[in-house]
């Protein structure tokens, strides 16, 4: 892949604070609190795992983050720009794959990865070109030409995180961009994704797979009932065990399963 921009900081830029920082960040829906007053840095140059239960409030935690849903209190920061004080220059070095977010689907997959390029102003002929290369590279060339709605699932999946790329951003924030995806192109996505780390930008992902988090993240941060329980690197989150066995002794709860007997029972 070529003409991306996805390039490390200029020469001679200050790197100053974390990719994202988050200070006190919450939100309530009714009686429910979705995310607790958090905090939390995502470290430049990182590769870095959100990782909690269903209703942890991870995709909550990364709406707020990238400027889809309001927080009730705190701040968002992503490379030194307040998501809601100044939103235009920090959703400019973001890309997003967010979860469920409805899209474009009457377009084709050329025709949408193009528009979200001219959207965050670029050419068209640089859109396209970027669009193309894309495309090509996730395994969409034969489809770039049908309808959005008529891909598969893991199609879309793929189609919107070239959206997300197709401007070079600085930061990516990507809820479950491995869902739905075969095995080959789960494998070419982590391909860009780690050239997209080594050249200098930081990515952000939230996953329910902890092999997947502990292979390819560097940090990782764990997530239950809207609070952080820990962050750092993999291995000092890890202490000693695997993710997914660290991550059971942080939630908390049963791994074993009471009744069920009839499932256990032959039948002829």
């Amino acid at each position: 892949m070529t003409d991306l921009s996805m390039l490390p900081p200029p020469a001679g830029e200050a790197v100053r604070g974390p990719a994202i920082a988050v200070r006190g960040l919450g939100k309530r829906f009714g009686d429910l609190i979705a995310v607790n007053g958090i905090d939390l840095d995502v470290p430049r140059g990182s590769f870095f795992g959100l990782v909690g239960p269903n209703g942890a409030g991870k995709t909550t935690t990364l709406s707020m983050v990238t400027g889809l849903l309001r927080p009730d209190a705190g701040t968002a920061m992503v490379l030194d720009h307040d998501v809601w004080a100044d939103p235009v220059e920090a959703k400019r070095l973001l890309g997003i794959l967010p979860d469920g977010l409805r899209i474009f689907d009457r377009l084709t997959g050329l025709q949408l990865v193009t528009y979200a390029g001219l959207l965050r102003g670029l050419s068209r002929e640089v859109a396209t070109k970027r669009a193309t290369e894309l495309l090509r590279a996730l395994g969409l060339e034969d489809a770039q030409d049908k309808l959005v709605v008529d891909y598969s699932a893991g199609m879309t999946k793929k189609v919107t995180l070239a959206s997300a790329l197709v401007h070079g951003p600085r930061v990516l924030v990507l809820d479950e961009p491995f869902e739905a995806v075969d095995p080959v192109s789960a494998t070419t996505i982590r391909g860009i994704l780690a050239d997209f780390v080594s050249a200098g930008g930081t990515v952000v992902l939230s996953s329910h797979v902890m092999d997947l988090v502990e292979r390819i993240c560097s940090h990782v941060a764990v997530l239950a009932r809207g609070e952080v329980l820990a962050t750092g690197t993999v291995d000092e989150v890890r202490a000693g065990e695997s993710l997914e066995e660290r991550f059971v002794d942080l939630v908390g709860g049963s791994t074993e399963v009471e009744g069920l007997e009839w499932l256990r029972t032959s039948s002829d």
